[in-house]
């Protein structure tokens, strides 16, 4: 077996543990019309006066140097660097009244990816088993609990991250399983194609299904064969450990062999036309890769949108403290604003949009005044999301900021409310209860749905 060398991430194995008594109690599938859910998450914290919600009649310090264009929706206007979203307004139901109190980046993640303040909102903390959940471990560990057939479909992991995770000052909290335990804790994917972000963190590691060098797909299965043999020649030998990795391995060998899920991981497949509708950088890639694995039977698929470490307020993120207009106009906003249009357009082409919802979330905004340095600096108070497909009204504002972007004005809500909306929409009861690993009883939502639907 050492001759293998797997190169499946870690959080694969033990994938099969988890409490004796089941993490979720739940009241029961609401009327949610999504099958499926794809998360676009600018990692940074994206200027809302920006892009979602700009303020053209305000002063040049707070409208900044971006002039908005109209939109598909009469009385909708974008920043002129979304023109592919722009016409996409109508399927898209906009909130513009979002807002927390988290000012720092871990923490104010925290509160989006799991829909749960943080214990420290001002600071970093070190990412532990004690951690919330992310969105799509408790997603998939409702599902499971209801015995839902979208777990069913495939032998594909879920949920799935593409293309990194996100860090600063150390890996960023409310990414994985949380209390619920490595089970629940998301594949990472790297796709192999595109132009990476400048500043992604070296260490990361993803999800790789190719065969070692001189490991073909019969002497695979020979491996396995071999392994099985001595497995049960061990007999009773194992303990509950030993059966954790046995039951990890049997799904890596599934993973590995299944032509069906390499096909999945494996965008070569796509036409050229397509893969560069998407764009040719990182950001397109991870969402075409996305929509495939949507389509393969993955419920929840995550895009992180930006590099996976901030490495201060320099590359290729929405960390925009300096340089705001130049680093937003030519390296962040296009490839954002390609992917999400190829995504909406090859999701409507293929029928899925209806049951497909994609989420544009973010940690928080960005300051109304701009700073010395031609940037903005971190802003809770108001930001700026946007839902697609699924069940999601188009066409529509939902909320409105004060005259500068500085407060929500009316139909505030918060990360709790949106992950309410995207659990109502998935079918999946927000009041539901989860366990932690010891038995500890947690709300999966304590948000109240938005009125998009």
């Amino acid at each position: 077996m050492g001759a293998l060398g797997f190169s499946l991430p870690s959080l694969l194995a033990l994938r099969s543990t988890g409490a004796q008594r089941s993490p979720i109690s739940t009241t029961g599938r609401s009327s949610g019309r999504a099958k499926r859910c794809i998360v676009l998450f600018a990692w940074g914290g994206i200027s809302h006066l920006d892009t979602w919600d700009p303020k053209p009649d305000a002063s040049s310090d707070i409208r900044g140097e971006f002039s908005t264009i109209a939109t598909t929706v009469p009385g909708i206007r974008m920043s002129e660097h979304m023109p592919r979203i722009a016409r996409k307004a109508h399927q898209l139901a906009i909130v513009r009244s979002a807002s927390h109190q988290a000012p720092s980046h871990r923490s104010a993640a925290y509160w989006n990816l799991t829909g749960q303040p943080p214990p420290n909102l001002a600071g970093n903390w070190p990412a532990t088993r004690q951690d919330h959940p992310c969105l799509g471990s408790m997603a998939v560990a409702a599902m499971e609990a209801a015995r839902d057939m979208r777990l069913t479909r495939s032998l594909l992991p879920s949920p799935v991250c593409l293309p990194y995770t996100m860090a600063d000052g150390g890996r960023a909290n409310g990414q994985d399983g949380g209390f619920l335990g490595l089970r629940y804790d998301p594949v990472i994917v790297n796709p192999r194609s595109g132009n990476p972000y400048n500043g992604v963190s070296p260490n990361t590691l993803g999800l790789d299904l190719a065969l070692p060098q001189g490991v073909d797909a019969p002497r695979l299965a020979e491996i396995r064969s071999l392994s099985a043999a001595l497995e049960s020649r061990a007999g009773d030998a194992h303990g509950p450990e030993q059966e954790v990795f046995a039951k990890s391995r049997e799904q890596a060998f599934d993973l590995m062999l299944s032509s069906a899920v390499r096909d999945a991981f494996d965008i070569e497949k796509e036409p050229r036309r397509l893969r560069e509708a998407y764009g040719n950088h990182i950001c397109g890639q991870s969402t075409l890769l996305a929509r495939r694995l949507a389509e393969a039977g993955v419920p929840i698929v995550t895009v992180y949108c930006a590099a996976g470490d901030l490495n201060g307020s320099v590359g290729d993120h929405f960390d925009t403290h300096g340089d705001n207009f130049n680093r937003l106009r030519n390296a962040m906003l296009p490839p954002l604003d390609q992917a999400s249009y190829a995504l909406l357009e090859d999701l409507e082409q293929r029928g899925m949009l209806a049951d497909t919802l994609v989420c544009w979330l973010t940690e928080f905004g960005r300051t109304p005044k701009v700073n010395s340095a031609a940037g903005r600096d971190h802003y809770p108070n108001c930001y700026s999301v946007a839902f697609a497909g699924g069940g999601i009204k188009g066409g529509q504002v939902y909320g409105k900021s004060d005259r500068i972007g500085a407060e929500p004005e009316e139909s505030g809500c918060g990360p709790e409310d949106l992950h309410a909306t995207i659990f109502e929409c998935l079918g999946i009861d927000p009041r539901t209860v989860i366990h932690s690993m010891d038995g500890r009883p947690f709300p999966l939502c304590s948000g109240k749905p938005l009125p998009i639907t």
